[in-house]
């Protein structure tokens, strides 16, 4: 981290009180920034591209089984030699090859690695959906966490304040006669309790709104109300579930890494199919004795091609060994799937019954709020003519400031837990979330590798030919 950031952290954190109190006087930032933010970039989004990136690459890789090589060698050599005590002899030699080599068909070995290798990249951008969403949800809970929490500041400070009034209306009363010493202590108790729960109030604030840097790349501002999610949501548990099963990008990840495990499976059973393989080579050598190219010299200049075929007899049961380890890769490949649909199910539950606890707390929430209020009003205008002690006014305000703290944190479990449904649907993305912000397209980076420099014209024709006969890339389980 550089100095400056570690500066701009250190300043949020001392200047809480400031921010708390003078939070109208900076610019306004609203969900949808921070999630633009945090899109554009957090470094585990950055990390996870790049992975992405890479994994393209291997469509790439494997389509070269399709393509000429080319390579070229060439050699110079000297030798002195004085036989028999007579006229030493020098010679020279010099030569260069150059050897294309083109495969026809390779019993489908190199289609079912191209098979795997664009779902090897399928499953790679369901992975990069699912740290997709996972910093998305990141940034929704980091948001509303540091909403919670300056809303947690203000009541605590606004508590303090009745606190300091009513401390000092009981020390007015205590003059006068009207009360005791023990009302003045027990108003100096609650203060002091009231100053304590500021303390920590500010302490979790600055935990948040570091919390919020670590995971947008700023620090939060005058964050304002975010957006309601309910227009995202499903109407019924069931559409959720379906949503789920159909759209989770674990799921479909396990989905696309069966298809992969099944193409390897019919690369390792290609390995007993024959292969056929086309080479031709131009070369050039020459020889010179004692430095006389024009008497003694030897120049051979040579074309060659060749077809070969070759099939493999005997691989002492290496062949067979591979067979059956990728079937068992391909059969624990679709347990994933199952496993990845159950977890997936299963996550959707927990966030919709998380869901329903939350929205039935946040209303009960809004009640005890409006009641507890009423009945501190109350119980000071009581006290004003001698119906309540200092005592019952200083629960009251406990109460109510009890309320309002849980009102906050209901307010804030309700929107998380809206947005863990849609995490666990599959359909907290960008688009839904932010779509004026520019989506990174992992097809653009693909489309660009792909056609790369290494294409031949003859490439689709060698595709066609080296699955004629082929083992099936399907899985088993369809």
């Amino acid at each position: 981290m550089s100095n400056s950031r570690r500066a701009g952290l250190l300043a949020a954190a001392c200047s809480l009180g400031l921010m708390a109190g003078f939070g109208s006087a900076v610019q306004a930032e609203t969900l949808t920034d921070a999630i633009a933010l945090a899109y554009q970039t957090n470094p585990t989004l950055q990390q996870q591209r790049a992975s992405q990136r890479a994994t393209d690459e291997s469509v790439v890789q494997a389509k070269t089984a399709f393509r000429p090589s080319a390579s070229l060698s060439a050699d110079v050599t000297g030798s002195q030699r004085d036989p028999f005590g007579g006229t030493r002899v020098e010679t020279s030699a010099s030569g260069a090859t150059l050897s294309i080599s083109q495969p026809l068909f390779t019993g489908g070995k190199a289609s079912a690695n191209l098979t795997a290798a664009e779902a090897d990249v399928l499953a790679a951008r369901e992975g990069l959906r699912n740290v997709e969403q996972n910093v998305l949800i990141n940034v929704i809970q980091a948001y509303v966490d540091v909403r919670r929490d300056q809303e947690r500041l203000r009541i605590s400070q606004e508590n303090v304040a009745v606190l300091d009034r009513q401390l000092d209306e009981s020390k007015a009363r205590f003059e006068v006669g009207e009360i005791t010493r023990t009302d003045v202590a027990q108003s100096q108790a609650r203060r002091a309790a009231a100053q304590a729960a500021l303390s920590s109030a500010q302490a979790q604030l600055s935990f948040s709104r570091a919390s919020y840097a670590a995971i947008v790349g700023q620090n939060p501002t005058d964050l304002v109300a975010e957006p309601s999610l309910a227009g995202l949501l499903p109407p019924t548990v069931e559409q959720a579930f379906d949503a789920a099963e159909n759209n989770n990008p674990q799921v479909a990840a396990a989905r696309f890494n069966e298809r992969a495990a099944a193409a390897r499976v019919a690369s390792a059973r290609a390995a007993r199919r024959p292969t056929v393989s086309a080479r031709a080579s131009l070369g050039y050598d020459s020889s010179e004795v004692n430095g006389r190219g024009d008497q003694f010299a030897d120049y051979d200049r040579s074309l060659s091609g060749a077809v070969t075929a070759s099939v493999p007899l005997f691989t002492g049961g290496l062949i067979s060994s591979q067979v059956r380890a990728a079937v068992e890769r391909e059969t624990a490949a679709h347990n994933a799937v199952e496993g990845a649909k159950r977890s997936a199910l299963q996550s959707v539950s927990n966030a919709w019954s998380n869901l329903l606890a939350s929205r039935s707390n946040l209303v009960s929430n809004e009640e005890q709020v409006r009641a507890a209020r009423i009945a501190f009003e109350g119980v000071r205008q009581e006290q004003q003519v001698g119906l309540r002690t200092t005592l019952d006014v200083l629960n009251a305000q406990q109460e109510l400031r009890s309320a309002e703290l849980a009102l906050v944190s209901a307010r804030r479990d309700e929107y998380v837990a809206s947005a863990s449904v849609l995490q666990a649907m599959g359909a907290l993305d960008i688009a839904a979330l932010a779509p004026d912000v520019a989506r990174y397209d992992p097809k653009a980076s693909y489309n660009r590798v792909n056609h790369a420099l290494g294409w031949v014209p003859w490439e689709p024709v060698v595709q066609v030919i080296d699955k004629v006969g082929g083992p099936s890339t399907k899985p088993a389980s369809k």
